[in-house]
Order: C-alpha cells, then structure tokens, then sequence
C-alpha cells in the first residue's frame, strides 16, 4: 500500500491556489477572442501558466508580454502520434515562437506495444531541445488508457529524461486524474519531476483534493472560475469566523 501523502501547506488565498493552475486553453472551438479572454483572466489571477495550442502561441505570447503569467504549448496533442522528427521540430518551432513550456503527449500505442525504446528516444530528444533553449519539458500521459506497469515504466521513462512536470491525462480522453495515478506518480517521480493533475479538475473541491494528494500543478479549462470561487469560500469563512467570535463576546 503507498503511504498517505504527507500534508501539503494551507492555500490561505486566492493567489495561492491561482499559482498552482495551468488555464488550459485547448478546446477545438475557442476563438482568437478566446484565448484572448483566457489569457486576459489569466494575468488578472496571477495563473502560474496558460497552455495554449499551436497555433495560437504567437497571439498568447503577446497578450501575456510582461506579466508573470508562463506560457505553454502542446506538442503532439492529444495522442502522441505524431513522427519523432516531426515532434521535435514542433518544440523547437513552438519555442521559437514564444513558448516556455512545452507539453508533449507520449505516444499511448507504442506504450501499449511496449515499445519503451522508441517512447524513450522521443521524450529524451523532447526534453533536451526544452533544456537547450531554457525552456520547461512537460511529458503528458493519457493515463486512462494504461495498465499500472506500463504507467510505471513510463513514468520512470521520464524521470531519466528529466521531465520538468509529468501530466496525468490530456484533458481529453475518457477520464482524467485520479487518487491511484497521484499516489504512483509521488512514488515514482519521487522530488525529480513535478506532478500535474489534469483532466478533470472541474470544481473547486476536486483542485483541492488533487491538491491535498499531492499534485504540483493542476491543470484545468476552468482555472478562473475555480480560483474565484475559492476567493468567495474564504471571504465567506472568514466572515462566519468574525461572526462566531462576535457572538462569544
């Protein structure tokens, strides 16, 4: 059984669950006025991050220029099937671009095939065309689809590849994070990669629990909505504190 996780430190505001989040924008029908918006929201909060699609990288670099907000990009998404070589120009074109962070999605049927060789080979020259050009490597999972020993190997995979962050799920499979896939990747990853809660993280108590779990990052379409209303919690648990102390009097 893996040990419970060790108890992470109180997000006593706004802020400091705004610093966990990547505002994923990569929903197939968002508008240049979308992403926009989105990184717009994203400045306002103080998101620790916008990930964005490849296309709209040069747009979000300039909306985002001089804020503290990182921007990301995609690579391969969302199944990882794309070539080796056209994978790797990908980075280096997205980081050219403006990018800071790219996630590429590890390729889930050479997973399944165990073709482990070729999976490592692709994240390795990943990660160092990130490295070279300062920028952050996130490798991506789609968790869903794999048994635990093929999630093993392939978290271990990017662990020697020195991942900066390793995702959970693309937002886009059939079910995203979960409580088992956490507690591995803490066991795995161990302080070598950061761990990204993604797919899912749909309410404020779920980023919480992901959070509680472990999770140094959560990734989510609705990081704005989501950090607002843990600014409405608070506010409405400090006023039921003032309250109760003003009644005791």
């Amino acid at each position: 059984m893996d040990p419970a996780p060790e108890a992470r430190p109180p997000l006593t505001s706004p802020q400091a669950l705004a610093a966990l989040f990547n505002y994923s924008l990569l929903g197939p029908d968002l508008t240049d006025e979308g992403i926009a918006s989105g990184c717009r929201a994203a400045v306002g909060r103080c998101i620790a991050a916008v990930t964005v699609r490849p296309t709209d990288v040069e747009l979000a670099a300039r909306m985002l220029e001089g804020s503290t907000v990182a921007l990301a990009a995609t690579c391969g998404f969302p199944h990882g099937c794309s070539t080796t070589a056209v994978k790797v120009y990908e980075v280096r074109d997205l980081i050219r671009r403006g990018a800071r962070e790219i996630g590429l999605v590890l390729n889930t049927g050479k997973l399944l095939s165990r073709q482990f060789q070729h999976v490592e080979m692709e994240v390795l020259q990943a990660a160092r065309a990130c490295h070279e050009s300062g920028a952050r490597f996130k490798a991506i999972l789609e968790s869903c689809y794999l048994a635990e020993d093929i999630k093993v190997i392939a978290l271990k995979i990017c662990k020697r590849c020195e991942a900066d962050l390793v995702a959970t799920s693309t937002g886009f499979g059939p079910s995203g994070w979960s409580p088992g896939d956490l507690s591995l990747m803490a066991r795995i990853l161990k302080d070598v990669c950061g761990i990204e809660a993604a797919g899912g993280v749909e309410t404020l108590d779920g980023a919480l629990s992901a959070y509680s779990l472990g999770a140094a990052r959560l990734s989510s379409p609705y990081a704005a909505a989501i950090v607002d209303q843990w600014g409405v919690r608070l506010a409405a648990e400090a006023a039921a504190a003032d309250s109760g102390g003003s009644h005791s009097k």
